[in-house]
């Protein structure tokens, strides 16, 4: 899932390559006061917040792109085109004439892939590029893991599309699924298989607790993403995204989140006592309040398209508390930060809460093989068989690959590979959170943003982090935008990513960054 601006791609050979650096030392952590953040300058410029198709022309009509380069081992980046190259700008040429204006990638990272392995891309034209992306965070284990692609492979030649029918390949799924949760919540939860994509099963979760609570309202936060399909949108807090859209969902209301270096309420997260959850908790028990007692609570524990926000923890833990008194479902959308990416399979367990529902999609099957799950309370499921379906709820690949992908975590110690990897980066980021174009470091595990500010030249923030984006591409590093005005430069790396790599990757970022600020 992502949150992006459409536009035409960037001409990324005018921006001049980088002189090759070589990884600077691990600087010491800076005090962190609060999980999940760097320190960092606490004020700053802040940025305003039918008829019938044209016949198919013959196939031998349709050009063919020069042949590629020959291939090597990729062992770290290296971009020696102007972007795109020569062989990627055939089929960018041709993507733009033939597909939706809706695209996204080719726009920010204009090259077409030829290959792609653990955490290196190479392109058409023999660019090799470390891919902080990974899939929006759906590639746990990095490109093509030789396991996860055995274990589909061989669960191919055996039964590949079987709805919601039982197979060993599914039974594995689910039992390695609900091994990951705690202890405690194991015995007593359910599993809802979805369609293929997070959006669904956040569609799924709303009408398993509307269905099982009678109730219509749902409350969700300020800042959060949670898909792009019609119900999912009505959840999110991006109002451009739902502005081209009449007629959404009704019966959504929007609470603060606790973001606390753009407070919604304007406060010092160091003295007002987490304002945001009292607010929260005096609407919900105010009879004169005009809040109807709603059927659920969404929320995130970071979150990742708002710009990589990790929840203070007593925010979290007094809306836990709130729900369960008032008896409202809480629903946890685990769909970018499940699976590991903070360093435990899931970001609430960080939180010592227990959720109603937990919904799990992007990096299940470690490959990008579609599958999406809710998980939830016994005591929810009152609906009837039928309820909610979907055609390509039963993707056996995706079970095989994901079943393996828990056996090779748990068997590799992956989540000890986040933890470690996340202190690196929260060392090396410490001290460059007081540099002038940084407002401030965030992260938890491999989910990590660094918000910039808008240079004094004119120029909004968007467009420098657009800047550091393409500078960082062409010296060879690939990495997201987001946040509120795509002020947030986003690290999603694989879970296995190793030392070396986060360190060449973390000076390319960092040099990218001081250079787009230096020429503001």
């Amino acid at each position: 899932m992502t949150s992006t601006t459409t536009g035409t791609a960037r001409p990324l050979a005018a921006v001049p390559a980088m002189p090759a650096t070589q990884p600077a030392p691990v600087a010491p952590a800076a005090p962190v006061a609060q999980p999940g953040f760097v320190a960092g300058p606490a004020t700053g410029p802040r940025p305003a917040p039918r008829g019938a198709p044209a016949p198919r022309p013959p196939l031998a009509s349709v050009p063919a792109p020069s042949a590629p380069v020959a291939p090597g081992p990729m062992t770290g980046p290296s971009v020696t085109t102007p972007l795109p190259g020569p062989r990627s700008e055939e089929l960018l040429a041709r993507q733009a004439r033939r597909e939706s204006n809706a695209r996204v990638y080719p726009r920010h990272f204009p090259f077409a892939v030829a290959e792609a392995q653990g955490t290196f891309i190479r392109d058409l034209d023999g660019n090799v590029f470390v891919d902080f992306l990974a899939g929006a965070g759906v590639l746990s284990l990095g490109h093509n893991h030789p396991e996860l692609v055995a274990a589909a492979t061989e669960q191919m030649g055996v039964f590949t599309h079987g709805l919601d029918m039982i197979s060993p390949a599914k039974d594995a799924f689910t039992d390695a699924q609900l091994s990951m949760l705690p202890a405690s919540m194991r015995d007593r939860m359910r599993i809802q298989f979805c369609g293929p994509t997070g959006a669904n099963a956040v569609d799924a979760a709303i009408k398993l607790c509307k269905t099982a609570t009678g109730r219509g309202q749902v409350i969700s936060f300020q800042g959060g993403f949670h898909g792009s399909s019609h119900a999912a949108m009505a959840l999110t807090g991006n109002v451009s995204q739902k502005r081209p859209v009449s007629n959404g969902m009704p019966g959504v209301q929007f609470f603060p989140f606790s973001s606390c270096s753009r407070c919604p309420l304007a406060l010092d997260p160091q003295t007002c006592q987490t304002n945001c959850v009292s607010f929260l908790e005096r609407a919900l028990n105010d009879p004169n309040g005009g809040l109807e007692l709603p059927a659920a609570v969404i929320m995130e524990m970071v979150q990742g398209e708002g710009g990589v926000i990790p929840a203070r923890l007593e925010f979290v833990q007094r809306v836990r508390r709130l729900t369960r008194e008032l008896g409202i479902p809480l629903i946890v959308d685990e769909v970018q930060t499940g699976c590991g990416r903070t360093g435990t399979w899931f970001a609430f367990e960080q939180y010592d809460i227990e959720p109603d529902v937990v919904i799990a999609s992007k990096a299940l099957s470690g490959m990008g093989q579609p599958v999406a799950i809710i998980m939830y309370d016994e005591k929810l499921d009152t609906w009837a068989p039928g309820a909610h379906t979907g055609t390509f709820r039963g993707n056996q690949l995706a079970f095989a690959a994901g079943a393996k992908t828990v056996e090779v975590v748990r068997r590799d110690d992956v989540l000890g590979n986040v933890v470690e990897r996340g202190r690196q980066v929260a060392a090396r980021l410490g001290a460059f959170a007081a540099h002038p174009a940084v407002l401030e470091v965030r992260g938890m595990g491999l989910m990590w943003g660094i918000e910039l500010v808008a240079p004094a030249d004119g120029r909004t923030v968007t467009e420098l982090a657009e800047d550091v984006q393409a500078r960082a591409l062409r010296a060879g590093l690939i990495v997201e935008l987001g946040g509120r005005d795509d002020c947030v430069v986003r690290m999603l790396p694989p879970l296995n990513v190793t030392a070396e790599i986060m360190d060449v990757a973390l000076s390319i970022l960092v040099r990218s960054i001081e250079v787009a600020w230096a020429n503001a």
